[in-house]
């Protein structure tokens, strides 16, 4: 995002009270985020989003009664802070970006395997509680 709006100064656009919006809203980022390693840490199942073989639990209270992945919300809003703070089209747009990457390649086999694990408990999850907000 930064060399974005490096790259595109003239797409950089007025908004006042930015920074102080950034720091609210990468604030409830940190927040969301930090909630959801305090639910796993608290059933000590895995945090590490490369192996969720290793789930040990399928956490459904708390954050995750809200949004299956409130770790990845949070970086998303911290994001969202970043490219408000840097006020910038380019920036801004590359936001979608990082949540078509996240469904493909992170979410998505992260479900496949969570299926197989938890099996219908895990499915019901799926039906009952949304993968953003």
């Amino acid at each position: 995002m930064w060399l974005a709006a490096e790259r595109f100064p003239s797409l950089t656009f007025p908004f006042p009270g930015r920074s102080l919006f950034a720091i609210a809203v990468a604030g409830i980022g940190i927040a969301i985020a930090l909630s959801g390693v305090a639910a796993f840490r608290s059933v000590r199942t895995t945090v590490d989003p490369t192996a969720p073989e290793s789930s040990s639990t399928l956490v459904t209270r708390g954050i995750y009664r809200l949004t299956r992945n409130p770790m990845y919300l949070g970086f998303l809003l911290i994001l969202v802070a970043l490219g408000v703070q840097l006020s910038n089209v380019v920036a801004v747009a590359l936001t979608p970006l990082f949540i078509l990457y996240l469904d493909t390649f992170q979410i998505g086999p992260e479900e496949r395997v969570l299926t197989q694990r938890f099996g219908d408990v895990y499915r019901q999850y799926l039906r009952a509680t949304r993968r953003w907000l």
